[in-house]
């Protein structure tokens, strides 16, 4: 009787971390960018597109988000519709392009499954 004790404790000991580490709440994917302008004032009300970049190595999938800079001079994206869309996928690259007044600026980023990624994007003079 007490082995058959000893090795239920056993098995509850070894089972219960993979248990409880399947329970755990995964951080959203987000990627957050900045706008700048070249005297390095925030911008508000800046078009930012961010397109998956199907050259990248490894491939990034298709995927074209686009929004607006609040008045803090951000945008986030939420990246979890990219990862969930392509299961499997734990990174992804991307361009950016940012238009604001007749200005352009362009960028690159690395997003990872369940991390905030922060980039700054500077509009030219």
């Amino acid at each position: 009787m007490k082995r058959f004790l000893y090795n239920i404790l056993l098995v509850v000991l070894i089972v219960s971390p993979v248990l409880l580490g399947a329970c755990k709440k995964k951080d959203p994917s987000v990627l957050k960018v900045y706008v700048r302008s070249a005297s390095n004032a925030l911008q508000s009300g800046a078009k930012v597109v961010v397109i998956g970049d199907l050259q990248s190595n490894p491939e990034t999938k298709e995927h074209v988000d686009t929004l607006i800079t609040n008045e803090s001079g951000f945008v986030a994206f939420d990246m979890d519709k990219y990862f969930n869309k392509y299961a499997g996928e734990t990174t992804g690259y991307f361009d950016l392009i940012v238009k604001k007044d007749g200005k352009e600026a362009d960028g690159y980023v690395r997003c990872r499954q369940h991390i905030t990624t922060v980039e700054t994007i500077f509009l030219p003079n």
